[in-house]
């Protein structure tokens, strides 16, 4: 059961307890369950309350968050199959016209100082 839903549950059955504690000692002595109980039922049926609403923004934002993830891997794969071709082909016509001893090697910095980095 997740949580939310655990949550519901524990909201129900705490103001179930509370109502019924309280019309059956109306009920037999003409008064209510004493204010500390009432307390601690209502203080854990709204914290209930919280945590489920609370677990399904969670829900929510994760069910985004994966759709978004979905959207730019499948994205970064359409970008790598159209300019993935055209870098190797270079590199490849490169090793070709200077033999397979060339080194591809990468840019180093230019200007002053670059030799002290």
């Amino acid at each position: 059961m997740t949580l939310k839903w655990m949550a519901v549950v524990v909201t129900t059955v705490s103001l179930t307890l509370c109502v019924t504690g309280n019309a059956v000692t109306l009920a037999l002595n003409g008064g209510q369950l004493p204010l500390l109980v009432n307390l601690f039922t209502l203080v854990t049926a709204g914290t209930s309350i919280v945590l489920a609403v609370v677990a399904e923004l969670h829900d929510r934002l994760n069910d985004r968050l994966t759709a978004l993830t979905e959207f730019l891997v499948e994205r970064l794969r359409e970008i790598e199959t159209h300019t993935g071709d055209r870098n190797a082909g270079f590199v490849e016509g490169y090793l070709l016209n200077h033999g397979q001893e060339a080194a591809v090697v990468p840019f180093g910095r230019r200007g002053r100082g670059a030799a002290e980095r």
